[in-house]
């Protein structure tokens, strides 16, 4: 028997591309995926989605619910994936008639702070959430989030995101093929929320503590791109698609992620299976998994370009261990690769239809099960 799913998602990127990807060419899922277009910070191309079936949405197809409401009915799906509460065109496909029968997973990274927005959304999402059969969080933090919403624990599975892991591995190999690149790289949007402005001063006095200060590199692009040009020791590459930045990876002796905000930034765990020395802040939500502190990185607190520069400094310093650092962030990025990805929706798909098909009609799956 094949399962029809259906993800209506946000935008694309290289690393959900290739998860869908590889859970697409499995015989006992049909996948089709509904998403935007690439935002102009990000830019992503559309190639990326080449091989997955799917309808990709320009700004004002977006907000269009009929449009997706069409787009989703057509494919009839057995399972429906719904990307967190935000977008309410998606939000509402929840609440359509024709969807009753349709298991519905949603996604979630939102990591839990306490705020009292998150304290009243179970009530404001309520009526959401009762029509939700399972969620699907990004990690620790988005787990008791979701927990404090009200969903029940055996309803909520750990696994959102996967990267094409295999396409970084191997940069650690070739990266101590020779001697280990003394460089820092930053990849993200040149924005407020990336901490931008603070990686900059931390730079800066980095530089003014060692006689032979790395380079720092930044890829991306945003409105704060200004604050990297005419600065000693900075190259801004500015926004890369994937298949071109597999050279910048190999030539980064440790990563940075400044941020401010970050739910669960995928570029750690890119960073990670790219075998490399990782510095981020405590508001990284992935970081709860992929970084342990003097293993394989540093993390700090956030608007503090002090401690950036101390973090800095400190792996200049330890030099000589950075190879090792960056061994052991594969090994905590390696849950995350597509293959692993998808073994764990394939269970995730078929229970939430199982349990659906249970609770609607109990005959339907025992006679499925004769056949």
């Amino acid at each position: 028997m094949t399962i029809k799913v259906v993800f209506c998602w946000s935008d694309i990127s290289g690393y959900m591309a290739a998860c869908w990807l590889a859970l697409h060419k499995l015989p006992e899922v049909d996948v089709f995926v509904v998403a935007f277009q690439a935002r102009t910070e990000t830019a992503f191309s559309d190639q990326l989605m080449q091989g997955i079936p799917c309808r990709l949405l320009d700004i004002q197809e977006r907000q269009d619910t009929n449009l997706i409401k069409r787009l989703v009915l057509a494919e009839s799906p057995d399972v429906l994936v719904l990307c967190g509460w935000l977008h309410k065109p998606y939000r509402q496909l929840a609440f359509t008639s024709e969807f009753h029968e349709t298991g519905l997973i949603m996604t979630m990274d939102t990591p839990w702070w306490g705020t009292w927005k998150q304290h009243l959304a179970s009530w404001f999402l309520r009526s959401y959430l009762q029509r939700i059969n399972s969620v699907v969080v990004a990690g620790e933090r988005s787990w008791q989030y979701a927990s404090r919403l009200g969903i029940q624990p055996a309803n909520i599975a750990r696994g959102v995101y996967g990267i094409d892991y295999d396409a970084w591995s191997p940069l650690w190999e070739k990266r101590i093929q020779s001697e280990w690149p003394r460089s820092f790289l930053f990849v993200g949007r040149y924005v407020p929320i990336k901490g931008v402005d603070v990686l900059v001063k931390a730079y800066q006095i980095y530089r003014s503590q060692v006689s032979h200060p790395w380079n720092l590199v930044c890829c991306g692009q945003g409105a704060l791109e200004s604050k990297l040009e005419g600065q000693p020791g900075i190259e801004n590459r500015g926004f890369l698609q994937p298949t071109e930045m597999s050279q910048v990876w190999q030539s980064a002796g440790a990563f940075i992620l400044p941020s401010r905000f970050d739910p669960w930034p995928l570029a750690l765990i890119e960073a990670a299976a790219a075998g490399l020395p990782i510095i981020c802040t405590d508001t990284c939500g992935s970081a709860v998994e992929v970084i342990r502190p003097w293993y394989n990185g540093l993390i700090i607190p956030q608007e503090d370009p002090t401690a950036l520069a101390q973090a800095m400094l400190t792996l200049h310093q330890e030099y000589a261990e950075l190879s090792i650092w960056g061994k052991r962030s594969q090994q905590l990025a390696a849950p995350y690769a597509a293959n692993i990805w998808v073994r764990r929706w394939q269970q995730i798909i078929h229970n939430t239809y199982q349990a659906n098909t249970v609770k609607k009609n109990p005959s339907k799956l025992v006679n499925e099960q004769l056949n």
